[in-house]
């Protein structure tokens, strides 16, 4: 044990005091709070009706859907000094004006041209085409005003006041979500769904860089022959053991900076949003207790020593990065099999899918936490989850120790299953 000790203590310091340790431990939640942020910044700093009003509408319909239409789009009725364009054509000569306005778009006078017919005045669609064409916030825009202005032209042919009715039935209501767990309301539940998703990803990015950086270093001590030095004073199981303590040691600590980090910022939000000039969203974190934080750090060490194993095998069996990433692609394919069934667990935690994904025992450690934030689980199938992904880690251990022991002094090709099967039922 006390030899797995100072190559747990060996890897652990050797990484973190690296730079790029350093320069992503401190700089993750500035990259974090930056890609939050900025879409969000740079959204309200160009609003969508600036781009959406500098459009040319092609009134087919010979009504004044083409001005309601417009109408709609700048937010107040048009008049001789708008800026806004209504050009009405009748269809024959609907070819040249859509030739015009092409040109028009092309020398950037307009952002682009929207076409009204008699498809439009049956609700059946329009068309539209410009530069902003995948600007998913002006053709929200455009398509909600000519929706509009066609029902309002619908009640006023049906002799309602179509004002009237807009102004009965234009209501918003935000539906505020909290939700109930065991212990009581446990916060937003709009806020626990992304929060599911920041530990999901998070646990799976830890694991995935974290595993990977354990291949590189086994492939590097074999190329180096570093591997045939260190074996002749420690045992192959104990280097294997060693690894792993030490490399997840360095993920945890990460990981507690990052939390704590981003708890900081969550706590100061207010007043640098407020300085962006940004409007503040209210904002609750969801309850956890410490029993469900303990429960989350045990997912993460159990699915981070299956992966980790597993990588470190797969350096064992290669000396180069080439056959590296060809050995890695089924480990690396568990993991990403887990994080592709990840949106719809969150969509239904409470579904067979969702159930059947956690009970896994490499997806387990990603899927089971995010659905612990979204709803309550017994502790029965919790513990039941856990149970397997221990059996799973042994199993993983044993797997991997029997390959490392023989691999990691072996050079070459890679291994064929028949050599790898040699390897695992000689190995002592």
């Amino acid at each position: 044990m006390g030899k797995i000790l100072v190559v747990a203590k060996r890897e652990y310091l050797e990484r973190v005091r690296s730079r790029w340790f350093l320069l992503s431990t401190f700089l993750g939640p500035v990259l974090l709070l930056t890609v939050i942020i900025l879409p969000a910044y740079l959204a309200i700093r160009s609003q969508s009706a600036e781009t959406a009003s500098n459009v040319i509408v092609l009134d087919v319909t010979g009504t004044d859907l083409g001005r309601r239409v417009m109408s709609e789009i700048i937010g107040s009725p048009m008049n001789d000094t708008s800026v806004a364009v209504v050009r009405s054509v009748t269809a024959q000569a609907l070819a040249e004006a859509e030739s015009t306005a092409t040109h028009d778009v092309m020398s950037r006078k307009y952002q682009g041209y929207l076409v009204l017919d008699s498809a439009s005045m049956q609700g059946r669609g329009a068309r539209y085409a410009g530069r902003n064409a995948s600007t998913l916030p002006d053709m929200e825009r455009i398509e909600g005003a000519v929706r509009q202005s066609v029902l309002m032209m619908r009640m006023q042919n049906a002799g309602l006041d179509a004002e009237r009715v807009k102004a009965l039935s234009d209501v918003r209501i935000r539906l505020a979500t909290e939700r109930i767990t065991d212990a009581g309301r446990g916060g937003s539940g709009r806020f626990s769904v992304a929060f599911a998703f920041t530990i999901a990803f998070l646990l799976y990015t830890s694991i995935l860089l974290y595993g990977q950086s354990i291949l590189r270093g086994v492939i590097e001590e074999k190329t180096t022959r570093v591997a045939e030095v260190v074996v002749a004073s420690v045992s192959p199981d104990a280097m294997l053991g060693g690894k792993v303590i030490g490399v997840g040691g360095v993920g945890l600590t990460q990981v507690g900076i990052w939390a704590a980090s981003s708890m900081l910022l969550l706590r100061f939000r207010e007043p640098l949003m407020e300085r962006l000039g940004m409007p503040v969203v209210p904002f609750a974190m969801p309850s956890m207790t410490l029993g469900t934080g303990l429960v989350l750090l045990l997912f993460f060490v159990l699915g981070f020593t299956f992966y980790s194993s597993l990588f470190a095998a797969v350096g064992a069996m290669v000396t180069n990065d080439q056959d590296a990433q060809q050995a890695a692609t089924p480990v690396m394919l568990l993991a990403v099999f887990s994080i592709i069934f990840l949106q719809p667990v969150m969509l239904n935690p409470t579904g067979p899918l969702a159930q059947v994904v956690s009970w896994l025992p490499f997806s387990a450690p990603i899927i089971m936490p995010a659905r612990l934030s979204l709803i309550s689980i017994s502790r029965l199938e919790v513990g039941f989850v856990l149970f397997g992904s221990a059996l799973s880690c042994v199993a993983a251990v044993w797997l991997a120790a029997r390959i490392y022991r023989v691999g990691i002094l072996m050079y070459g090709k890679k291994p064929s299953l028949a050599e790898l099967g040699r390897w695992i039922r000689q190995s002592r």
